[in-house]
């Protein structure tokens, strides 16, 4: 079954175009079924480019997925058109009374900035306080897995002394955790940031569990006990020229970035990326949807704040 979106969005017709299947909400209304209800709270300053990222990976699943694209109420977006998140985004305060079979919070560009300094700090903080009376399963990705793992568990992220920029190995090292079934022993991921938490600080906390890690990377793939709560310390949503639009960026910014390792062919910008991330991506969404949301959220959507 295919992800259900508002007819009019971007993504439908991007993510047609490559063959993937995404129903509109005209169709969906159609079908007698209850879809999984998730939503996206969307932190990236291109919108449009993550939910066409997020959306493909949703969309390998043989579950209809309903998703609900969320925007912070005093936050401004600077790399969006204003119409588009009119049209296609509501604020937190709109929907906070919902429950969510499942939630989505991105990255963000913030990896310099002390949590208590970044000026939409106090309404994150709020909506993962509401994420565990109103969701499922929440999963974090990079910015926002460091994020929540500072706000849940009081780990405190530092500062590498340049940035992580990267498609590296990582392997997995709970093999019988649900969330890695079918994956290889190892795989490669794309990495974009300047935090990183020592695996030490993990380990005082028996509720986290690391399922897969490497040692340049550190931990990439954590959840709790419960599987409520899903960290990834990387992007496996990031598309082919993801890293290196951000490595020109940086470039013209005159940051003198390093070359994104093991990314592009024979370490060669001059020969463009390979993408040899994908499987892996469509493999974990797909396992999240299925064991941590499908199989745990109850028929009656009311009853998730009773049951967690």
């Amino acid at each position: 079954m295919p992800i259900k979106v508002i007819d009019q969005l971007p993504a439908v017709e991007a993510l047609s175009a490559e063959n993937v299947f995404v129903m509109t909400e005209s169709r969906a209304l159609s079908q007698d079924i209850r879809p999984l209800k998730i939503a996206i709270l969307n932190l990236m300053p291109n919108k449009v480019a993550t939910e066409i990222q997020l959306l493909r990976l949703l969309a390998n699943s043989p579950l209809q997925v309903d998703v609900e694209l969320i925007r912070l109420d005093n936050h401004v977006s600077k790399h969006t058109p204003q119409n588009h998140l009119d049209c296609f985004y509501r604020y937190f305060s709109d929907v906070q009374q919902k429950n969510y079979d499942g939630l989505i919070i991105t990255g963000a560009p913030l990896g310099l900035v002390n949590y208590e300094d970044v000026s939409y700090w106090p309404q994150l903080a709020e909506i993962l306080t509401w994420a565990d009376r109103h969701v499922t399963s929440t999963l974090f990705l990079c910015w926002a897995a460091h994020a929540a793992l500072y706000h849940y568990y009081g780990l405190q992220r530092e500062i590498r002394g340049e940035k992580l920029s990267g498609v590296y190995w990582q392997k997995v090292c709970q093999p019988l955790s649900p969330l890695v079934r079918g994956f290889d022993d190892e795989f490669l991921v794309p990495h974009s940031r300047y935090a990183q938490v020592p695996k030490q600080k993990y380990q005082q906390h028996p509720d986290l569990h690391v399922l897969a890690e490497a040692d340049v990377t550190g931990a990439y793939l954590l959840q709790n006990s419960s599987g409520s709560r899903v960290f990834v310390t990387g992007h496996p949503e990031y598309d082919l020229t993801t890293l290196n639009d951000e490595y020109q960026r940086d470039l013209a910014a005159g940051l003198e970035p390093k070359i994104p390792e093991n990314y592009y062919k024979h370490n060669d910008p001059a020969k463009g990326p390979h993408k040899l991330w994908q499987s892996h991506a469509f493999l974990l969404f797909s396992n999240w949807l299925n064991y941590y949301v499908y199989q745990a959220t109850p028929f009656d959507i009311q009853q998730i704040g009773q049951q967690l």
